[in-house]
């Protein structure tokens, strides 16, 4: 098996003087690395743009830029910033070492300088820098597989919801392209709202892609109503009416319990909005909390009129499908009663668009 061939590491080395130059080039030399030398801070800088260096060996005491100053400018650009630096330089005073590694170095060795220290320096440097990118690449690539196996567990969680929707869309004998009516009317009432100057400021297209997915999950606090009440044909008793609103509180504590980990999961949170207040109305007549007008999420609004919009245009266990132009004039008598409206005049508008 071919083993994999390292590049050889380039180190800058950035002095007025030609003699110490030509010396650090030696000992990189003796070391097996790569060096590449620049008289002054102005050539530094560009050298450091054009190739991929691993050290920099930079003299304090230079004319026009001095070591300090072509530091700061190093650690100033994305490409060079991470570029260790270790300063060279006759200037042996604490105050001048400090400063030295206040501007970014990482190490500092006083003229006139002895070979193997150098050397060692070099060496402890090198290892250290190639410690610190194997670090950052491993951190990158945990990051990726992090963020994929949240993927999965979200694209899990939504299984796990779906399939309970389907038993609570089976159990109130709902249309079985319901679900997909609700995502796509809602996608369809959301864009347009998306390009009023009344909602184009709140309405993202993250926001528009939540929504679609998260639309039917609306009414997945049916699994807990009885079947006999879901499918009842006559008009509910008041004591069936207190149990088929309990689907909002049911629904909510699912989403509730599934968004264990409390992760701000922008999906999980819409869906607890819509779950809980989608049969809120714009008047406070509505329910579980009695909440009015825009203290009812955007969200629960959207979905409230959609799901108003498919219920009265499917056939249901008690009647017969209402024509869309029928289903919308009921609708009307209840714009600013259940429903935002706002919302009912851009729903009627684009009316040619739902399905």
């Amino acid at each position: 098996m071919a083993s994999t061939v390292r590049e050889v590491p380039k180190i800058l080395v950035v002095d007025d003087v030609e003699a110490n130059r030509f010396a650090l080039r030696n000992i990189i030399q003796q070391l097996g690395y790569q060096p590449i030398l620049a008289e002054n801070g102005e050539q530094a800088i560009k050298v450091a743009q054009r190739f991929d260096l691993q050290l920099v060996i930079l003299d304090v005491a230079m004319p026009v830029m001095d070591g300090y100053q072509v530091c700061e400018e190093l650690k100033k650009n994305v490409k060079s910033r991470n570029i260790p630096i270790i300063f060279i330089s006759a200037f042996d005073n604490p105050k001048d070492v400090a400063k030295g590694f206040e501007v970014g170095g990482a190490d500092y060795i006083t003229k006139p300088f002895v070979p193997e220290v150098v050397k060692a320096r070099i060496t402890l440097q090198l290892k250290l820098y190639e410690t610190t990118r194997e670090l950052q690449d491993l951190n990158r690539k945990l990051q990726i597989s992090v963020s994929e196996q949240m993927k999965r567990v979200e694209r899990e969680k939504k299984n796990v919801l779906y399939a309970l929707l389907r038993v609570a869309r089976e159990n109130s004998a709902y249309d079985p392209k319901h679900m997909e009516r609700m995502s796509r009317n809602c996608r369809v009432l959301t864009e347009a709202m998306q390009l009023t100057l009344d909602y184009g400021s709140r309405i993202s297209n993250q926001y528009v892609d939540t929504i679609e997915v998260a639309a039917p999950i609306c009414d997945i606090g049916n699994v807990a109503i009885p079947t006999s009440i879901l499918q009842k044909k006559e008009a509910l008793s008041p004591e069936e009416n207190l149990q088929m609103q309990r689907h909002t509180i049911v629904g909510e504590q699912i989403l509730q319990d599934v968004d264990v980990e409390d992760q701000n999961n922008a999906f999980i949170e819409m869906s607890r909005d819509i779950a809980k207040y989608h049969h809120e109305n714009w008047d406070g007549s509505g329910y579980p909390s009695g909440i009015k007008g825009d203290e009812i999420p955007l969200s629960a609004q959207i979905i409230g009129i959609i799901s108003a919009y498919c219920a009265l245009t499917e056939d249901r266990s008690y009647r017969k499908a209402f024509t869309q132009e029928e289903a919308l004039e009921i609708m009307k008598k209840d714009s600013g009663v259940k429903f935002n409206p706002v919302i009912f005049d851009i729903l009627y508008k684009i009316k040619r668009q739902l399905r």
